[in-house]
């Protein structure tokens, strides 16, 4: 489990929708990469477990509720973000500094990963907006896509037929790396002006006129996929092993950045697709 809200824990070893000028809208666009820096934080070799025998131990209920309610939390600034778009920009910067304080924190912060939560919802709800603005209905089919995969993976995590390797870790961390070292070369291309497309190098048409950025949107669909399968991993190794309940906000951190980066590759990626329809 190479989440790095987990490795390096002991535990586990209109007037009110402001224009957007065009230099905005494109960081809004990259800020995904955000989102994968705070997730490849610090990834390495799969901790192991302390075991626990803790008098409060962490079991799948009360992980369960920290993790509903960090995602109260996001969907009440998500609306605050809907109605002001331009809180998006904010949003992810403050996101990106808070997830990467936490994924290095050895000891969980409830306020930290509130706050967390909190900037979260700034971004998605104000690229939502944006996006929503632009291609309609696409924020109900990012969300019942990112439904549908997260249910996808438990269950065929539940089945055993999906699990972690330390082989598959070291891939998706290489993978993962890759990923956000390609959307730092867009991002910086973008700003340049070298890439004139609004998508970048993500808009470049490729065999049968399939742009780049389908084929890419794809695999970190299934990168984000495979981090789900490290969170629930990493759930079940703490409840087995009756670590500190304590944890359970670092578990439900975990998964709430892996879903907003499920969720926000799944609106780019159907952006992509349907283009200037």
């Amino acid at each position: 489990m190479s989440n790095p809200a987990f490795n390096r824990m002991p535990a586990f070893d209109p007037k009110n929708q402001q224009t957007l000028s065009a230099d905005q809208l494109r960081e809004i666009y990259n800020q995904p990469a955000a989102t994968v820096a705070a997730k490849t934080a610090h990834q390495g070799a799969q901790p192991g477990f302390a075991l626990g025998g803790s008098a409060t131990p962490m079991t799948y209920e009360n992980t369960i509720t920290k993790t509903v309610m960090l995602f109260l939390v996001l969907l009440t600034t998500a609306a605050v973000g809907w109605m002001f778009p331009i809180l998006a920009i904010p949003g992810a910067i403050a996101g990106l500094v808070l997830g990467l304080i936490n994924a290095f924190k050895r000891e969980p912060s409830v306020p930290l990963i509130v706050l967390y939560a909190a900037a979260e919802g700034l971004f998605v709800g104000g690229i939502s907006q944006i996006f929503e603005a632009r291609w309609a209905g696409i924020v109900f089919q990012a969300v019942l896509g990112t439904v549908i995969v997260f249910g996808v993976t438990l269950l065929l995590f539940r089945s055993g037929k999906v699990r972690t390797s330390p082989r598959a870790n070291k891939i998706f961390l290489v993978a993962t790396v890759g990923y956000l070292a390609f959307s730092v070369v867009n991002l910086v291309l973008m700003w340049t002006g070298v890439a004139s497309d609004p998508w970048g190098l993500r808009g470049v048409q490729l065999f049968g006129g399939i742009p780049l950025g389908v084929i890419i949107g794809a695999l970190a669909i299934l990168l984000a996929a495979y981090s789900l399968v490290q969170d629930f991993d990493v759930i079940k190794g703490g409840v087995e092993n009756r670590i500190d309940q304590k944890y359970g906000w670092s578990a439900a951190f975990g998964l709430m950045v892996t879903l907003v980066w499920l969720y926000v590759e799944i609106l780019r990626l159907l952006a992509i697709l349907r283009g200037n329809d």
